[in-house]
């Protein structure tokens, strides 16, 4: 399965990529040898070791890459196992990216491969660590860890681009999935799409309590609502079966009171754990893609992805390509900055709440400034407790019209400029 003669053998490689192919921009100017050495002493590095990283890490290898990093900051869960297939069941409570690393280099899947793992948060690695590569490709099922990563490449870059390192972005969900190229400075980057992902689905909770129509809202009620009375202080474990079957138990019986369909195990273990459904063929086909980029990147043997790709499988086979511009105020990569209009006579508290839930701005944990003064901090706790007493005054009291707004969050290496109009 994981055979390949062409990697065992870099002399027949070197003999098959000596052809040049017909899409080559470049005939002329473009060097076989000089792609192969390239392609022989890039470093890449691979964020994240799950379904989809496991697929991009495996891919690299057959591809020639000598020169791989991976890091992870999970470990090996039994649910992991159908579709993580560099792991078994002997890894489970492992570093995913460990475990990764010697499956592939037990197999030799290209001859003196390196693959070094790191078991850690990206969020540890100083940014030293992160200019020694000249590709990162994410295989990450986390927004903040994206939006991280991304801020990261972007603040690396000078005015004449050196320090540019392109971030090849994969991501599933369920049949569907996408890849994408992201030139730091000259594409848009990931912050730049922040409004095309898909909101998570909520239910108003007078839906839940009083109406419920479908059957999430049965699950929702028994682990919104009734496992809090039940259980006061316990915390709900989805990984326990005792747990799942009371949920499940709950949420059935209530389905029955308002005659509703659909309440199995399987359903109310994905609506309390939040799970979209992972499919192997999916994560195979966006790694691919991911990993052509990267190939056609460091051997210039092709013109790169320009520069975002939808795949779906879920009604036949659809694939379609676009170019996504850059948005000038976009926080991470632009220049100018955003425009939110918000009535008057809010308080603050209520404009922090907005800002949270608006999903082009998606700040979980905001402090906010302006030019001349702090409006709510929340560290350290003297500054926190110091500017508290804003979170109730009024926003015509604290603001200026078309006055602009510094928003940070800690888990964000970026902070967002809000122009703000007062209605």
């Amino acid at each position: 399965m994981f055979s390949i003669q062409n990697n065992q053998h870099d002399s027949s490689y070197l003999s098959l990529v000596s052809n040049v192919g017909p899409f080559n921009e470049f005939i002329d100017e473009y060097d076989p040898n000089e792609a192969f050495n390239t392609l022989s002493n890039a470093r890449v590095l691979v964020i994240g070791a799950g379904g989809l990283g496991c697929e991009i890490l495996k891919d690299l290898a057959l591809t020639g890459f000598k020169k791989i990093d991976i890091i992870d900051a999970d470990t090996i869960e039994v649910s992991n196992l159908n579709r993580q297939f560099l792991f078994r069941s002997g890894d489970v409570g492992r570093p995913k990216a460990e475990v990764a690393a010697e499956f592939v280099k037990r197999k030799s899947m290209g001859k003196n491969l390196s693959i070094v793992s790191h078991y850690c948060r990206i969020q540890d690695k100083p940014q030293s660590f992160y200019k020694q590569f000249d590709v990162v490709i994410c295989g990450l099922d986390s927004v903040e860890a994206r939006r991280w990563i991304n801020a990261t490449l972007v603040s690396l870059v000078d005015s004449n681009l050196n320090g540019l390192i392109p971030m090849i972005d994969g991501g599933t969900e369920g049949f569907r999935g996408q890849s994408r190229v992201i030139l730091p400075t000259v594409t848009s980057c990931y912050e730049c799409t922040l409004d095309m992902i898909t909101p998570k689905t909520t239910y108003p909770v007078c839906t839940i309590a009083n109406t419920p129509r479908l059957p999430e809202h049965c699950v929702e009620w028994a682990s919104v609502l009734e496992w809090p009375r039940r259980f006061p202080g316990k915390k709900f474990d989805p990984d326990l079966s005792e747990h799942l079957d009371w949920m499940y138990e709950t949420a059935h019986r209530r389905a029955i009171h308002f005659k509703i369909d659909g309440v199995t195990k399987e359903l109310t273990l994905g609506v309390v754990k939040n799970i979209i459904p992972a499919i192997a063929s999916t994560n195979a086909i966006i790694a691919a893609s991911c990993c052509n980029e990267a190939f056609k990147y460091v051997t210039s043997s092709n013109p790169i992805l320009n520069n975002y790709m939808m795949y779906s499988g879920d009604y036949s086979i659809f694939t379609y390509t676009y170019s996504h511009a850059r948005k000038p105020n976009c926080p991470v990569c632009g220049n100018h900055p955003k425009t939110i209009k918000v009535p008057g006579s809010w308080d603050l508290r209520d404009f922090i709440e907005h800002i949270k839930e608006k999903h082009d701005i998606s700040i979980g944990t905001p402090s906010l400034a302006t030019a001349t003064k702090q409006l709510y901090f929340r560290s350290p706790p003297s500054l926190e407790e110091f500017t508290r007493k804003n979170l109730g005054r009024k926003l015509s009291e604290l603001l200026d019209d078309n006055e602009e707004v510094i928003v940070s969050d800690p888990k964000l290496p970026i902070s967002l400029r809000l122009l703000v109009k007062l209605e």
